[in-house]
């Protein structure tokens, strides 16, 4: 029986991260684009570049984050070559540029966490985050609840982005 005026909010998705399911093998940012172009959806690539990949976060802080990854398995920001780093700050445009088409998006948070202290949860394998923002987009779930509210399933996300990236990328 529900208590009077106390809704429940279901999040089923979220319970492989909190039992640690999902976890590979090795590292997910060389497993998944080794993998054939055919199981890009289910690895959640939207877009691979010569020197980077744009991936989708399977357990995101909010609806369409997404991480621009080198293929170079390197934790150390200073291992990457100029080609490298240009092409990482290039597919970043490109993810801003789809965002602002297909969300609407009113700002971004963007950056790295390079190490342990500085919160990387994958240290061995730098990576770029892309966060989508709107204006009142915090409320008080992650603060109380600690839950975040993602509003779309990550398939549809994949399915609405992968449309624009490929049309603005030229594929």
């Amino acid at each position: 029986m529900e208590e009077s005026g106390v809704k429940k909010l279901w999040a089923p998705w979220r319970l492989r991260y909190l039992k640690g399911e999902g976890k590979e093998d090795g590292c997910v940012f060389c497993n998944k684009p080794s993998l054939d172009k055919s199981n890009d959806k289910e690895s959640l690539i939207l877009h691979r570049g010569k020197h980077n990949f744009i991936i989708m976060n399977l357990f995101p802080y909010n609806n369409g984050h997404v991480m621009v990854v080198p293929y170079k398995h390197t934790g150390d920001f200073c291992d990457l070559s100029d080609d490298e780093m240009l092409e990482m700050m290039q597919l970043s445009q490109l993810t801003i540029k789809v965002f602002k088409k297909v969300f609407n998006t009113e700002g971004f948070n963007t950056g790295f966490n390079l190490g342990a202290a500085a919160g990387a949860g994958i240290r061995q394998h730098l990576h770029f985050h892309v966060l989508p923002r709107w204006t009142g987009d915090t409320n008080f779930m992650p603060v109380l609840g600690e839950t975040r509210v993602i509003s779309e399933h990550i398939f549809d996300t994949y399915d609405n982005l992968k449309k624009v990236f490929d049309m603005e990328a030229g594929e």
